[in-house]
C-alpha cells in the first residue's frame, strides 16, 4: 500500500510548479493562506476537494510569518497534488497541521518557537506525524537553527543526547535509537522550541527512533544547555 513522506508530499509540490516564499507580514499571513483569524487571534484554513481534507490551525502572532507561509503553501500543494494523482486510492486524503507558540526571556529580548504538528493520512497502512519548528530571536530580529543557537566552539549534543536518552526512557520506556549514531546526528535536532524552563525537541515519527515509537518530543532543562546557548 502506498505510504507518503512529507518529503515526498513537498517533493510532488515541487514537480507540478516551483513555489515562491511569499512575502507576509503578522497581519497577511493568515489571509495568504486563504485562512480566516478568529477572536483569539489564531489562524484557521480549512480546505477540501472530492479527494482530500485538511486543516491549519496557529497562532497569527509569529514575527517571522514567510517561512511559515511558504511551508504551508508548499505542503498545501504537495498534498493536493498527490491526492489528484491518477492512481490515488483510500480517498479522500487528510492533512492536519496544528500550530504551538512557545516563548523565553523578556518580550522585546527574548525568543519566540512555533512547532506545527503535521498529521497526514494519504491512503497507506496508517498515517503518518511530522514536526516542523520555526524560531526567533526577538533582540536580533533573525531566525534560529540549531546551527545558531549554540556557540560555535561547542559540542552540544554530547551534553543533550544522554539528557534526551534519560528523558525518553522515563517518558517513553525502553527506547533505542533508529540506527547507529542517530542519537547524536545533528539532523535529528533541527525541530526545537525554546522556552524559560527547557529546550524542547520534537522528532519526527521514525526519525531518531524507530517508526513504531512514532513521534517523540523530549525536554532537556535549560540550565543544562546554557553554558553552550549563543543567544
Amino acid at each position: 500500500m502506498r505510504t507518503l513522506s512529507m518529503t515526498a508530499l513537498l517533493a510532488a509540490g515541487v514537480v507540478v510548479g516551483a513555489i515562491g516564499s511569499p512575502v507576509a507580514s503578522a497581519q497577511t499571513a493568515c489571509q495568504d493562506l486563504g485562512g480566516v483569524v478568529d477572536a483569539d487571534q489564531v489562524c484557521r484554513v480549512h480546505a477540501e476537494g472530492p479527494t482530500y481534507q485538511l486543516d491549519f490551525t496557529f497562532p497569527n502572532d509569529y514575527p517571522d510569518p514567510a517561512p511559515v507561509v511558504a511551508y504551508l503553501t508548499q505542503t498545501r500543494d504537495g498534498f493536493v497534488n498527490v491526492a489528484g494523482m491518477p492512481d490515488s486510492y483510500n480517498l479522500p486524503y487528510e492533512l492536519d497541521a496544528t500550530g504551538t507558540s512557545y516563548r523565553s526571556g523578556p518580550p522585546d529580548a527574548g525568543t519566540r518557537s512555533l512547532v506545527f504538528t503535521v498529521w497526514q493520512n494519504v491512503g497507506g497502512v496508517q498515517p503518518q506525524t511530522f514536526f516542523q519548528a520555526f524560531n526567533w530571536d526577538v533582540g536580533k530580529k533573525a531566525p534560529i537553527t540549531f546551527d545558531t543557537l549554540f556557540k560555535p566552539d561547542s559540542d552540544p549534543l554530547e551534553v543533550i543526547y544522554p539528557e534526551v536518552d534519560r528523558y525518553l526512557q522515563n517518558e517513553y520506556g525502553t527506547v533505542v535509537p533508529a540506527s547507529p549514531g542517530a542519537g547524536k546526528d545533528p539532523a535529528n535536532y533541527q525541530h526545537f522550541a525554546l522556552t524559560d524552563d527547557a529546550l524542547i525537541f520534537f522528532f519526527t515519527q521514525g526519525s531518531l527512533l524507530p517508526d513504531s515509537a512514532g513521534p517523540v518530543q523530549a525536554s532537556v532543562p535549560r540550565t543544562v544547555v546554557a553554558p553552550m546557548l549563543a543567544l
